[in-house]
């Protein structure tokens, strides 16, 4: 159930082919009320490495006084699994963090800072400029290294705190990354405040300004226009998209929110489109639906309970004996 289970006549414009990104060993198990022992996290990411996905974020070198959930980072990469095809993937907030990222030998860093000042600061604690000073740092020592980084660009479709963010602040963020040699940034949907025009407009200008960056879209399904906006960015040619296995995740600072897109829903999503992910969509519903033991609690993942559009069933037995003979 890797690609298209059904065929489709509907042709809609936009890519073929797709990447998808789960962030859910990262984004995802951070914010859980129970901390996942260290064998669990690298079950979960050697599970959903056999999956298909093109990157997993495994897990972020945040202290353990910020973020005890993920304290085990450099235990949990020396652990799993590396499999052929997959990059290994890692959040690093400070230089400090780098150094430890660095050691354990990830594919690629991800680097994150919000576009809007209120959110950076209660986020990171920092103002926008400081974060803008380490991150360019961060570049250059990954640089030197020879590992690509990555950096998510958070709030840019909305501000819990402030509102509107503007686009220009939004593009001249990721342009001052971009020039100093980040191979790719993510624009997050980092409280599920994203509206589809609103994607399709930004994703558009961005791959306009900078059409040799690779473009990854972050969504969360907050207000329940996840895939909505994920369609929007599509259709404009993007072809990076990060999800969480069984919706996990959420943000702090945006209440009663939900977590990222669900990874599963979005797989099928595009495989009933006949757009191509990679991901073999059985094998993912099977990790979702060990979820609930890894995190001690349900999962709502509409996707689990209901099956793949064309799951089929037995009639009512009562058919057979009315219909018979017709």
């Amino acid at each position: 159930m890797s690609a298209n289970f059904s065929h489709n006549p509907y042709k809609l414009a936009g890519p073929a082919r797709v990447e998808i990104n789960d962030v859910a060993p990262r984004d995802g198990l951070q914010i859980e009320p129970v901390v996942v022992p260290t064998h669990g996290k690298v079950a979960f990411v050697n599970a959903l490495s056999h999956c298909g996905f093109a990157r997993i974020e495994a897990t972020s070198f945040t202290s353990a006084k910020a973020i005890p959930a993920l304290a085990d980072a450099e235990a949990v990469m020396h652990q799993i699994e590396r499999v052929p095809g997959v990059r290994y993937t890692v959040l690093v907030p400070n230089l400090r963090g780098l150094e430890r990222a660095l050691s354990c030998h990830p594919d690629e860093v991800n680097l994150v800072m919000s576009t809007s000042e209120t959110h950076n600061r209660a986020n990171l604690r920092m103002t926008r400029e400081q974060s803008r000073a380490q991150l360019l740092a961060m570049i250059a020592e990954a640089g030197r290294a020879g590992v690509p980084v990555n950096v998510s660009l958070s709030t840019v479709f909305g501000c819990p705190f402030e509102g509107e963010v503007s686009v220009e602040d939004v593009m001249g963020f990721a342009q001052t990354f971009a020039d100093a040699g980040a191979a790719g940034i993510t624009l997050c949907d980092t409280t599920g405040m994203a509206y589809p025009n609103q994607v399709a407009a930004l994703c558009e200008d961005f791959q306009k300004r900078l059409p040799d960056t690779g473009l990854t879209i972050h969504l969360h399904n907050t207000r329940g226009m996840g895939l909505a906006n994920a369609m929007a960015a599509w259709q404009t040619g993007v072809t990076r998209f990060d999800a969480a296995a069984g919706g996990l995740g959420g943000c702090p600072y945006a209440p009663g929110a939900s977590g990222n897109v669900s990874t599963e829903e979005l797989v099928h999503m595009f495989a009933s489109m006949g757009v191509e992910t990679g991901v073999d969509l059985g094998a993912l519903l099977d990790v979702v639906a060990s979820l609930p033991a890894l995190v001690e609690r349900d999962i709502s993942s509409q996707l689990l309970r209901a099956g793949p559009r064309l799951r089929t069933h037995q009639p009512p037995a009562w058919m057979a004996e009315h219909f018979q003979g017709q």
